[in-house]
């Protein structure tokens, strides 16, 4: 039996999540489905996330086992012919048996996107806001991120988390043109809707609704209810995973 890893994108604004779900189409379903007809057999895949309804990724990362000897380029081929235009492949690679797309991520990274100025090209991949924010400042709230390891004001309530302890490497926000920016965080693990949540809580310093001294008081509350509101899903991508030695 071997493991080969898929590294694919998707625009998720169709699909009801990464993971299969029983009452609407899944990233994880199509791929699985594509697979399963070009090796004739059910194919079960892991991914090294469950991004939720609406949200996007540039690169996610998924492993299938199969005894069958796989041609890379051939499979990205025949499953770019198979799958929705909504989803992508670009990779497929053998990989040993023990690497697993989603335990043996050590890295991973998002960006949610927002802009302040009318752009209908824009509405569907970045959070249209009209107030002024402070940038200065919620970068400055950002950086705090660092020094915490503990995010369970940030988890949606009544997630079946064993542990709310994450490793966060970076957060900052970076202006893209005059009235668009991305929040960049990447972090060992996330929670379930943290990033949402984070940026949420971000914006009501950037309104001066919250100090940066009340956004530490927030992380150490470890209370969702303290946290801002959770953005809107169709602004954040999942940008990339990273292993070691791939």
């Amino acid at each position: 039996m071997s493991r080969y890893f898929i590294t694919l994108s998707y625009d998720g604004t169709r699909f009801h999540g990464w993971q299969v779900q029983p009452n609407g189409v899944s990233v994880q379903e199509v791929l699985e489905d594509a697979l399963g007809k070009l090796l004739r057999q059910p194919t079960p895949v892991t991914g090294a996330g469950r991004t939720d309804a609406g949200v996007h990724a540039r690169e996610m990362v998924a492993h299938f086992d199969t005894d069958q000897q796989i041609d890379g380029k051939q499979m990205i081929y025949r499953l770019n012919r198979i799958l929705p235009r909504d989803v992508a492949v670009y990779s497929v690679r053998e990989v040993p048996q023990e690497m697993h797309a989603r335990f043996s991520a050590v890295r991973r990274m998002y960006h949610y996107y927002i802009h302040t100025a009318k752009a209908p090209f824009l509405r569907h991949y970045s959070c249209e806001l009209h107030y002024p924010l402070d940038f200065q400042l919620m970068n400055e709230a950002a950086e705090t991120l660092l020094s915490y390891s503990d995010f369970g004001a940030f988890c949606k309530s009544h997630s079946d988390v064993k542990t709310t302890l994450c490793t966060i490497y970076a957060a900052r926000w970076h202006q893209i043109s005059d009235d668009a920016w991305y929040f960049e965080i990447a972090a060992n693990r996330f929670l379930r809707n943290m990033v949402r949540a984070v940026v949420g809580t971000l914006i009501e310093v950037g309104r001066h609704r919250l100090t940066v001294e009340e956004f530490k008081q927030v992380i150490e509350t470890g209370s969702r209810s303290a946290a801002g509101e959770s953005m809107p899903a169709h602004a954040l991508f999942l940008e990339q995973v990273d292993y070691e030695g791939l």
